[in-house]
This record gives structure tokens, sequence and C-alpha cells, in this order.
């Protein structure tokens, strides 16, 4: 797969669609590293779990999250990097089934 240039910060808060068409959730935090003086995303964190991350509000969010009944599961999924269809940055697509994606757990961090 050839390496494409996106500007990171105009995908935060997209809508995420599954396969199916129907929204999994909002991409709410993209996980990279440096190498050799570039980027490279690593997986993507669409969810509600991932928004507590974003905000850094983790810890708040986690106890809030659980006073309403928020089970430790689900809430969000980690999407790796060629899991996700960016070819449209305006609507990301995964190119997987939701079941196949690992979650995102409320004591993770």
């Amino acid at each position: 797969m050839s390496a494409k240039e996106i500007n990171l910060e105009l995908l935060l808060g997209k809508q995420v669609l599954g396969l199916n068409g129907k929204v999994v959730g909002h991409l709410e935090e993209v996980r990279a590293e440096l190498c050799e003086g570039e980027c490279i995303v690593e997986e993507y964190h669409v969810g509600s779990f991932a928004f507590l991350e974003r905000l850094a509000a983790y810890s708040i969010g986690r106890e809030i999250l659980r006073l309403f009944g928020a089970s430790s599961r689900g809430g969000g999924v980690k999407v790796p990097w060629d899991k996700m269809d960016l070819s449209d940055t305006e609507h990301p697509r995964l190119l997987c089934s939701v079941d196949e994606l690992e979650r995102l757990h409320l004591e993770e961090r």
C-alpha cells in the first residue's frame, strides 16, 4: 500500500462507518510513532472511550461512565492502520467487520 499524507487534525471527530454503512463511532485518537523523521500511524481509536482518551479526562470519565452503568466492554474499538479506508477523508470507513477489532476497555490507559 502506498503512503499517503493526511492532515490528521481534520479526521478527528469524523464519524466512522462500518461495512454495513452504520456509524461505528467517531474517530477520536490516532496512535502513531516517529520513524526516521516521519509519523507512521499504527492505529485509530474510535468511540466514546477514545473520546475520553483524547480529552485527557480518562480517569474522571471512566468513573462517570461506570456510575451510569457502562460496562468495561464496548465503548470503542482499536482500528489497525490498514483496516481504515481514508480515500474519502470526510467519510472514513472500516475495511473489516467491527467484530474483528480489539475493543477499548475502561481499565486501559
